[in-house]
């Protein structure tokens, strides 16, 4: 008996499966470091105890994304060793910050699927949970993810496309426990923005730009434990190219967006997402955001913004579909998500 793991095929997933993904992680001050490392990250909630401690919090949490990450991470090895690509999220709620010292798991049900029309892929929708070592939900979303079937003859599952809300609903934002910025401190964070400045509809340019390397998409992708094929094995792809990780990018445009939006120090939903392009080593990443909701909180100084953030290949001019209604090719990711900012 072959003791290695080929990974899952379309073939191998069927409705209301579930899979409790294996090594745990406990993370620490060094994926916090590294993290930093590999993304201009500056928000100050995430970068410093005492600006946590000053905003109710005990110390410092892991960025939100580290959490995303790590629990991304841990689904790969049973949902999408052998994807094509992972095409989009939605429902997205982070539920409690994880701080250093805490350990992650991740499990996921298989929600959707739906096999493609050439026959040889099909659509993987998974819900995934991550918990902590007390058992408790830091974090859940939907992904859908495209993987390659490896029996081509295995007939195709019935067509399960799950309904899910356009919208996180602003009223069931998990507001951390004791969050509070009546007493924020605009000086240490970096600009003077709070949610009042910020008007729906509003577009902002994050003017800086990010060249990927393969050195640090390859350094981040293993940070992250994350195994899929595709973005190692360069003979994985017809054009002999490695892709790069979708959450990369998605680090390197939330980080470029700190110009601008310095005060959205805390993501709490994700309402959706699409990879809409391949980013590949030498692309430069610009990012750019447009405000689409406000809502408030009951958390004191807290208020609410429903962003999207859209990353781009070089170029920024608030275009993000042709007349048709499909992304353009300079286009990398579309994601909408909530932040939290000082009122």
């Amino acid at each position: 008996m072959a003791k290695t793991n080929p990974g899952r095929f379309f073939e191998d997933y069927s409705i209301g499966q579930v899979m409790d993904h294996a090594v745990p992680r406990t993370v620490s001050g060094g994926e916090r470091a590294l993290y930093h490392a590999l993304y201009p990250a500056r928000h100050a909630l995430y970068s410093s105890d005492e600006f946590a401690r000053a905003s109710g919090l005990p110390e410092s949490p892991m960025d939100d994304l580290v959490a995303f990450h790590v629990v991304f991470g841990k689904s790969v090895p049973d949902v999408s060793l052998n994807a094509v690509a992972n095409l989009g999220y939605a429902d997205g709620r982070w539920r409690k910050p994880v701080y250093a010292g805490d350990t992650l798991r991740s499990s996921s049900e298989v929600i959707g699927l739906k096999q493609n029309s050439n026959g040889k892929t099909g659509v993987v929708y998974v819900r995934t949970k991550g918990l902590n070592q007390r058992d408790e939900v830091v974090m859940e979303y939907v992904r859908w993810v495209m993987v390659r079937k490896n029996d081509l003859d295995a007939p195709a599952p019935e067509t399960v496309v799950p309904e899910l809300a356009k919208v996180v609903d602003p009223e069931t934002l998990a507001v951390p426990e004791g969050l509070d910025f009546s007493g924020y401190d605009f000086t240490l964070a970096g600009e003077p923005y709070r949610w009042a400045d910020y008007e729906v509809g509003e577009k902002i340019d994050h003017v800086d730009g990010v060249t990927i390397e393969e050195a640090e998409h390859m350094l981040a992708t293993r940070l992250w434990q994350n195994t899929a094929k595709v973005h190692f094995d360069a003979t994985f792809r017809p054009d002999g190219q490695r892709l790069i990780y979708g959450g990369h990018v998605i680090s390197m445009a939330r980080a470029l967006s700190f110009n601008g939006l310095a005060n959205a120090q805390m993501i709490v939903g994700l309402n959706g997402g699409a990879h809409a392009n391949p980013c590949f080593s030498g692309d430069t990443v610009r990012a750019w955001t447009e405000v689409l909701d406000k809502a408030e909180t009951a958390a004191p100084g807290v208020g609410a913004l429903r962003l999207r953030l859209v990353a781009t290949k070089g170029v920024v001019d608030f275009k993000l579909k042709d007349d048709a209604g499909k992304y353009l090719p300079e286009i990398l990711l579309d994601l909408d998500y909530w932040a939290l900012v000082p009122v």
